[in-house]
């Protein structure tokens, strides 16, 4: 929540106000990408053994509790419809902005972490989306409900329990 998909959601439902293709465009970028990331993650797991993989994760997370106390800015979209319209735009932008962003990092170290494959990028899309729609449908008044240092800080908070957790072994237990 809170950082450069999100603001690019908005600009997007701001700039093209067609917000179907909007959500289209992002919800196919950020399966894919997640795929991708997923499976990096699921390779990077079969690689090492699992006392180096549970330190690599709880580090990971720990890192992007710290990280999450960073914003992003939103990245500026080039041109009007294009070639490809506003859905093709929309996959496009998401698609690049999704590249090495945190919730891609995180769904890396998920696919790592657990090896059910499948429901990892789908929680992490279904995540990403369910930050990203309302972005869409209600534009910049969804920004001025709740402080972004307030949501970047709940995130922090979530990722580092998360790191902790993983440090510990806790997740062996569920």
């Amino acid at each position: 929540m809170g950082d450069k998909t999100q603001l690019l959601a908005l600009m997007l439902a701001a700039r093209f106000r067609k917000p179907w293709p909007i959500v289209a465009g992002i919800l196919v970028a950020t399966a894919v990408n997640h795929a991708l990331a997923g499976a990096v993650g699921a390779w990077v797991a079969a690689q090492l053994g699992a006392d180096v993989m549970r330190w690599v994760i709880g580090g990971s997370f720990l890192a992007m509790a710290v990280w999450m106390l960073i914003p992003d800015q939103a990245d500026e979209v080039e041109g009007g419809h294009g070639r490809w319209g506003v859905f093709g735009t929309t996959l496009v932008a998401f698609f690049l902005a999704e590249m090495g962003d945190k919730t891609q990092i995180a769904t890396v170290a998920l696919a790592a972490r657990y090896t059910a494959l499948v429901p990892v990028v789908a929680g992490s899309t279904l995540g990403l989306m369910l930050a990203n729609v309302p972005a869409v449908f209600l534009g910049d008044k969804v920004a001025t409900l709740v402080p972004m240092r307030v949501v970047h800080a709940v995130s922090a908070g979530i990722f580092a329990v998360l790191g902790v957790l993983t440090l510990f072994n806790v997740g062996r237990l569920f």
